[in-house]
């Protein structure tokens, strides 16, 4: 009877150990679930965190991209911290050391690209200023060139004047065809002298003396009648030849004037033209017929 007893009472501690063990065992199953669960659950919220993180980065290295100008130092600098975003996206952020470091390294770079920014705008609003002082020191040119264009002209404008109003000039100038006995003919064939009279005007500023007139009178076929090719003067900077020429007295008044041309039968019919030169210059001209 104590040998069955025994046996009873080894089979209730038994049985109790089972249930005991297999409790442990459920509850070391749901506690391992639970934490495969929670790490899970922490994995993603990292993957999450990194994912962001990643794409924050990726937009600031395009923002940096967008910060660069013409200012080949600050495009340096900012290269250097392309350079750094990049080495960050290469790194593998599975744990929440290397996601701490993520966000330490943007916070910095978020505050470098601010300075950088502060730089450029004030770059700009330097460059602004120089393009407004540029733009008024050219305009100011500008109006200075225009101004000696203007005063160039004016005094052009004037030295012309002025050398016209210097300048002999003739007035009532008539042509007479003589013959033999010096009467008027309008024949050719008549012709033996042909008179130009004319008036030298008054003109105070030009300087009195002797002066020299020549004339050149032009046939209708444009040959010069001239007595030698050697009978020459000075025109423009041109030598031209003349058909006649008359010394004058000038003394700043009216002087009436004639000049006489002999004819070699050199005259045909048409229409010729008389031109009157002193002093380099033309002082007047007129045309006559011969029928």
């Amino acid at each position: 009877m104590e040998t069955t007893s025994n046996n009873r009472k080894s089979i209730v501690l038994l049985t109790i150990l089972i249930v005991i063990l297999a409790a442990a065992l459920g509850i070391l199953y749901m506690q391992y679930n639970k934490m495969k669960a929670d790490n899970e659950i922490v994995q993603e919220a990292l993957e999450e965190q990194k994912n962001q993180l990643t794409n924050e980065l990726k937009d600031m290295m395009s923002e940096y991209e967008g910060l660069k100008s013409e200012n080949d130092s600050l495009n340096q600098q900012i290269e250097k911290q392309q350079d750094r975003i990049k080495n960050l996206l290469a790194i593998n952020a599975n744990n929440l050391e290397k996601i701490k470091l993520y966000k330490k390294e943007l916070a910095t770079l978020r505050e470098i690209m601010r300075s950088y920014i502060v730089q450029i705008d004030s770059l700009n609003t330097r460059n602004q200023k120089l393009v407004a002082e540029n733009a008024e020191v050219t305009k100011a040119l500008e109006d200075a060139r225009k101004n000696n264009e203007e005063l160039s002209k004016e005094k052009e404008h004037m030295s012309s004047k002025l050398e016209t109003a210097s300048t002999l000039s003739a007035k009532n100038i008539s042509v007479s065809l003589l013959n033999r006995r010096g009467k008027e003919t309008e024949k050719a064939s008549r012709v033996v002298k042909i008179k130009t009279c004319f008036t030298v005007r008054e003109n105070p500023i030009v300087q009195a003396g002797e002066k020299t007139i020549y004339l050149r009178i032009t046939r209708p076929d444009n040959l010069l009648l001239a007595n030698s090719e050697e009978d020459v003067f000075n025109y423009n900077g041109k030598t031209l030849v003349y058909s006649a020429k008359r010394a004058i007295t000038y003394e700043n008044k009216d002087i009436d004037v004639c000049i006489y041309w002999d004819n070699a039968g050199e005259l045909i019919t048409g229409k010729y033209t008389i031109d009157l030169f002193c002093e380099g210059k033309l002082i007047g001209s007129t045309d006559f017929t011969i029928k």
